[in-house]
């Protein structure tokens, strides 16, 4: 014990020999990170409804932060979800209604940086299979892809379904995931409608093989469609990870919020040039024009909105015999503490 706490104080003299004050010393090591590796589970990673994840990846904002992070792809949020919970995983970039139906559940997770405030999905009919649709109530017999069973995709075609009369069991939900192989489902007929995230809506919608008939893209629509701001993609994580980890997850939250500055910065133009090429899916002027239909849908600064919890607590238990929208405590859904802070500390950026 006297070695360490000699070695502290000869630690602190020279940082007041280089200009550093003793506080600032002590703060520095307060502030250290308490789990520097961190692995991140997402449904879908080259999807935009993810895009912040991939641009602070891309651009070292996790490593400025000092974690040595880790991200792990499945084929929809349901199945990241499953990381996380089985203990594969630490964190989910998913969607913010999975804190809802896991509180429902006893299991308490918290939402603490926000990537989408819309959902960004698309639900289309094919041109080929559905030429006489006319409403939501025609889906009734059908088979729609989603990105996986349980995901975000299916929770928006399940809210639409029941504000036509519909259940979910009207229809059949067929998980197609996320990229090229959600396209060749559409439009080789396995499946007569999809919802899902660009850029895989806009290639659809680009060459017309299907009619858009809600869009989550834009807030304004999301609003009408759920009657208030519904939070989409974010972090979130078990509380017990966030109480053991502060300082991780407020690095963490830093990198988000500096990705959804830089996002809005960039634009369209900025993003196709950092992503990996795959996620062009070999049309660059497609996802160019998919990345602008969604600027809008990016959160500009992390921030939950204030209504936010319990718009999408009440879209959940419209549709979920398994969530009792009363039984949900809102408040520990989310967070804006690290986000305030990553603001503060990156107001320039």
């Amino acid at each position: 014990m006297a070695i360490r706490r000699r070695s502290l104080i000869q630690a602190a003299g020279a940082a007041s020999a280089l200009g550093i004050a003793p506080f600032a010393f002590t703060l520095a090591r307060a502030q250290s990170l308490e789990k520097k590796d961190v692995h991140i589970a997402v449904g879908g990673k080259a999807l935009t409804y993810y895009l912040p994840l991939s641009i602070a990846e891309r651009l070292g904002y996790f490593k400025e932060e000092g974690l040595d992070v880790t991200i792990s792809d499945f084929a929809g949020g349901s199945r990241a979800l499953q990381a996380v919970v089985g203990g594969s995983a630490d964190v989910v970039s998913g969607a913010f209604e999975h804190t809802i139906s896991l509180q429902s559940k006893g299991q308490m997770y918290r939402a603490f940086a926000l990537q989408g405030r819309a959902p960004m999905i698309g639900v289309g009919v094919s041109a080929k299979a559905m030429p006489d649709y006319k409403t939501p109530a025609d889906l009734k017999g059908k088979k729609i892809g989603v990105t996986a069973p349980g995901s975000s995709t299916n929770m928006v075609v399940n809210f639409l379904l029941s504000k036509y009369g519909l259940k979910a069991s009207d229809v059949a939900i067929i998980g197609v995931g996320a990229g090229a192989g959600a396209v060749t489902a559409l439009r080789s007929g396995q499946i007569d409608a999809i919802s899902n995230t660009d850029p895989v809506v806009s290639m659809l919608e680009h060459n017309q093989d299907i009619r858009i008939i809600s869009d989550t893209r834009k807030v304004k629509e999301t609003v009408a469609l759920f009657g208030g701001n519904m939070p989409a993609g974010c972090l979130y994580a078990p509380q017990k990870f966030i109480d053991a980890n502060p300082n991780t997850v407020q690095a963490l939250a830093n990198a988000i919020v500096r990705a959804d500055k830089w996002i809005q910065k960039n634009g369209a133009t900025g993003v196709a040039k950092t992503v990996p090429e795959s996620y062009l899916l070999g049309d660059q002027a497609v996802y160019l024009a998919a990345v602008g239909k969604s600027l809008d849908g990016f959160s500009p600064d992390g921030r939950f909105p204030a209504d936010g919890a319990a718009t999408a607590t009440k879209a959940l238990s419209a549709y979920s015999p398994d969530v009792k929208a009363d039984k949900i405590d809102l408040a520990k859904l989310w967070t804006n503490t690290f986000v305030d802070k990553a603001n503060a500390k990156y107001a320039n950026a």
